[in-house]
């Protein structure tokens, strides 16, 4: 895990100005993490504790979590020991992968007593604990019973007791000569992997980077490691100690190059070269805040709109196959003409015909040098009724051309429509956004209209964004919300925006009539691009034009507009570009 243990210590540090603080607000967003909110002399600020598998972590919190409406039982426990107690420590053993918050609060006699909130990073078997005085745990998030963990169950009421764990050299504490000597003796095993056998709270990728420090590049293993690579070694292990003692480290975010983030680490990486797309933070907790928001936010909604995913999948898979039958019905229809000459060959030589006849031999006077074509014949019916057979036959050709041209553009139409509720809910920021995105499946009549009494939560407005030049930008949620957007909420000469042939959210300026400088254009194109399919893409087409040139056609989609006089810009969606524009 890139969360090591160097790394935790170095949240805590960030943390521990919080001692003193008061538990103000504790909320469940999920069932593996909990937000505990904290308020300070210096004011508010948020504690997020994530237990899952592969998101595990402890940190301050900047980002916008909603809550479900009711608090799941594990809350309300933590509600009842924790709320109004004073935080009065933060503790690690070593550089283990376990932080300890000591609370002094309130038990149902009003006496004080000793609380503590385990929160330990260890993969799938990460877990959050409160403890009681005498060392009992009195409930975690996750429960492991014995027929889980013979080793090490955790459940109310038993007495709590630390991982096994295995004596290993610190970075922070032991001399990086001890260590280079350490790694020498560890046998015959790649670098990194020595490293981390002998080092206590280090990640792969730390050990991946002191590795290609130390070979300048270039893999090592143990026994074949020289004295200048293992002096290399050495000098790097106590450069980045000093580092981390005088608080000089630089906090590095690793992306890959169409935006995805990959890892992350407190010091600079430069392994990967031009491979990955590294970024700095300011600080620990804003490293982790910024590297599993979007991730958290992602498997959050994925997890409470499972059912919808899985609507308009399936949606989109029966009208693209619907869509295909019709299309090949449709070349079938390409041969009409030859049913029409048909028809008109048999009346042109029904002198030569008779009932009874299987076939008929005639010339073919349409094409050039009358070539003899063969029609078939049924049998039982007379010449004249054969000709009128192909009649009928290319008058329901020609009907059905033009029914499933008609079927055809319905069918590509309503998968766009489809297309872009599926990009909205991957947008999706709460179980608001969701809830509106069920009521406009609902009202288009994909589905069911729920009977739950229960009132929807408040919709809330477009997203707004304030330009390097101060004009507002807003981004339409939700197709419903971009109707409202573009066609009852904005002026006529506002510039609106959109991804050219690609779903995404309608994007407005505001200009009170003025005429906005080409980089706030720019920047509502970046900001447009980022909120669509094409987010991951690079030099993404954006067509803008004044909202007066967009209509919306009568018995449309949500949604679904048209527009004309427009001009098209090529943008790179900039995430950061969009974070800072969003904070004005």
């Amino acid at each position: 895990m890139a969360l090591d243990g160097v790394f935790l210590n170095l949240v805590k540090r960030e943390l521990e100005p919080l001692i003193g603080g008061r538990v103000d607000k504790i909320h469940q967003p999920s069932r593996e993490e909990l937000l505990v909110s904290l308020r300070t002399r210096d004011g508010a600020y948020r504690l997020l504790f994530n237990t899952g598998a592969g998101t595990a972590r402890v940190h301050a919190t900047r980002t916008d979590i909603e809550n479900p409406k009711v608090p799941p039982m594990f809350c309300m426990l933590m509600r009842k020991q924790l709320s109004g107690g004073k935080l009065m420590g933060i503790r690690q053993d070593g550089l283990e992968r376990i932080l300890y918050f000591d609370f002094d609060s309130s038990n149902e006699m009003g006496d004080i007593c000793r609380l503590t909130l385990a929160i330990e990073i260890m993969g799938r078997h990460s877990n959050l604990i409160l403890i009681n005085s005498d060392g009992r745990i009195i409930d975690s998030i996750k429960r492991v019973g014995q027929d889980m963990s013979q080793v090490r169950p955790v459940l109310p009421g038993m007495e709590y007791t630390l991982p096994p764990k295995e004596p290993r050299l610190s970075l922070i504490s032991d001399e990086a000569s001890e260590i280079a000597a350490a790694v020498r003796g560890a046998g015959n095993m790649k670098l990194p992997k020595a490293l981390m056998s002998v080092m206590e709270g280090i990640s792969p990728v730390f050990a991946r980077e002191a590795e290609f420090y130390a070979g300048r590049g270039r893999e090592l293993t143990v026994p074949e490691m020289t004295a200048d690579e293992l002096d290399r070694l050495a000098f790097y292990l106590k450069k980045t100690a000093a580092e981390l003692s005088e608080g000089s480290n630089r906090y590095t975010i690793l992306r890959t190059p169409d935006g995805q983030f990959k890892d992350f680490c407190f010091t600079e990486i430069r392994q990967y070269e031009n491979l990955m797309v590294t970024s700095q933070a300011a600080s620990a907790c804003e490293t982790l805040d910024r590297f599993y928001s979007e991730r958290d936010r992602t498997a959050r909604m994925k997890q409470k709109a499972q059912d919808l995913f899985r609507l308009l999948v399936n949606t989109s898979e029966r009208i693209s196959r619907r869509t295909a039958n019709q299309q090949l019905e449709l070349k079938e229809c390409a041969d009409r003409d030859k049913l029409k000459k048909y028809g008109d060959l048999i009346m042109s030589n029904l002198y030569r015909l008779q009932k009874g006849d299987a076939s008929a031999d005639v010339e073919d006077f349409y094409e050039e040098g009358s070539p003899t074509v063969h029609i078939p014949l049924e049998r039982r019916l007379t010449p004249t009724q054969n000709a009128q057979r192909y009649y009928k036959e290319y008058r329901k050709a020609v009907t059905a051309e033009k029914k499933l041209r008609e079927l055809i553009k319905q069918g590509e139409e309503e998968l766009a429509y489809i297309d872009s509720v599926f990009d909205a809910l991957t947008r999706a920021a709460g179980e608001t956004d969701i809830a509106e995105l069920r009521e406009e499946l609902s009202e288009q009549g994909y589905v069911k209209r729920s009977e739950s009494k229960q009132k929807l939560m408040k919709n809330r407005p477009p997203l707004k964004f304030i330009s390097s030049d101060g004009y507002e930008i807003r981004v339409g949620r939700n197709n419903k919300q971009n109707d409202r957007l573009t066609c009852k909420d904005s002026e006529k000469l506002d510039i609106w925006l959109h991804t050219k042939d690609i779903t995404g959210s309608h994007t407005v300026i505001s200009c009170h009539g003025e005429q906005p400088p080409e980089r706030t254009i720019t920047e509502a194109a970046v900001i447009a691009a980022y909120h669509s399919k094409g987010r991951s893409s690079s030099q993404v087409p954006v067509d803008y034009t004044l909202i007066k040139n967009v209509k919306k056609p009568a018995g449309a989609k949500p949604g679904m507009v048209i527009f004309y006089s427009n001009k098209t810009l090529y943008v790179t969606p900039d995430e950061e570009l969009v974070k800072k524009l969003a904070e004005g």
